[in-house]
């Protein structure tokens, strides 16, 4: 083996024992660098003859070919090294199941409400949505509320700081000040033909919506949600209030076993005025009477604020607690499990 052969040998073997492109290159320089010994080969054949430069620069010329090969071929072994470590690091385990992100829902309360608004829509009513911030007459005096009623204390309502007190502002208690706002808007709309003595399409709507008074304990919220319902016109009576909420009971509640008790009560904006009690046959209920709502004929007070003829139009009004109706339906005994935001609780309705 002449020098050159020994040379190409010594560089293969510095280039294997190279672990990182970092020891290669290093390698490289003592072979292949501005004072390695490839440069100093190079430099001694100033001293030979013409016909041994030839012949020995063609040597050097394939050692050092043989050298770059050497450094190409263990480059990309590095390269290789490396990118089976990155893989293996990365690796995945396809059987494994699958990282899915998870799929939310509804909230129950809401669920309850698409429900309410798909069977009054089923019956014709109208959904009306307004401000949770409401005019004291609104709230109160168009609904025939007095001004010693107890709701008007600031135990049970919130009012708004600094506004005019001669028209206070409110968080409304009930969401039956949009009865009253639908109501006038819809005879606005048909002032003409009320005029002319003809008969106007009836106000059918519910108005959901969030509502607020100062209580709170396991069945009470400050902040809670209601549903009210108005249905006026010119021969709406009780027997069609009976009806339309027995019928909207049963099917919300998935149920023809279910009886409904109408209870004389007090209301200032309806006379005569019922609590509607439910009875479930079945279940763990069964026997027990629960309050689910308020309603009676609509006032002729309320009605004249409306902008109607008392004598001609008559019609009924209910309002029903719509949290209450999930409680129920759910079967959930603490109304804070509703409002907590433990995800544990609220993915069971998903």
């Amino acid at each position: 083996m002449n020098d050159l052969d020994s040379l190409v040998e010594t560089a293969r073997q510095a280039f294997a024992e190279s672990a990182t492109p970092a020891d290669l290159e290093n390698a490289k320089a003592q072979f292949l660098g501005k004072s390695g010994r490839m440069t100093e080969l190079m430099k001694g054949m100033a001293q030979l003859s013409p016909d041994e430069k030839k012949s020995r620069g063609a040597a050097i010329n394939l050692a050092k070919q043989a050298i770059e090969a050497a450094l190409t071929a263990r480059r990309q072994g590095l390269a290789e090294i490396e990118l089976q470590l990155q893989l293996q690091a990365e690796a995945l385990d396809v059987s494994l199941p699958g990282r899915q992100r998870g799929q939310g829902g509804l909230h129950p309360v809401s669920l309850t409400l698409e429900r309410i608004e798909g069977i009054f829509g089923s019956m014709g009513f109208e959904v009306a949505d307004g401000p949770e911030i409401e005019t004291d007459w609104f709230n109160f005096t168009a609904l025939n509320t007095p001004q010693d009623h107890p709701a008007r204390s600031m135990h049970d309502t919130f009012y708004i700081e600094g506004n005019n007190e001669q028209a206070p502002h409110l968080l409304r208690t009930h969401t039956s000040p949009m009865q009253i706002r639908h109501a006038i808007a819809h005879v606005k709309r048909h002032r003409a033909a009320l005029d002319a003595g003809q008969t106007m399409p009836e106000i059918r709507v519910i108005a959901p919506g969030r509502t607020y008074r100062v209580d709170s304990d396991a069945t009470h919220s400050p902040m809670f949600h209601q549903c009210e319902g108005l249905w006026i016109g010119e021969n709406v009576s009780f027997k069609d209030l009976k009806y339309i909420f027995t019928a909207f009971c049963r099917t919300f509640f998935e149920t023809e076993d279910l009886v409904l008790r109408f209870r004389p009560s007090f209301f200032p904006f309806t006379e005569p005025s019922a609590e509607i009690d439910i009875q479930f046959q079945q279940g763990p209920l069964a026997g027990r009477w629960l309050e689910v709502a308020g309603s009676g004929q609509v006032h002729p007070n309320v009605v004249r604020n409306m902008g109607l003829d008392s004598e001609r139009f008559i019609g009924f009004a209910f309002g029903m607690g719509f949290d209450r109706l999930t409680m129920l339906r759910y079967g959930v005994n603490d109304l804070r499990l509703f409002f907590d935001g433990d995800i544990r609780f609220l993915s069971q309705f998903q």
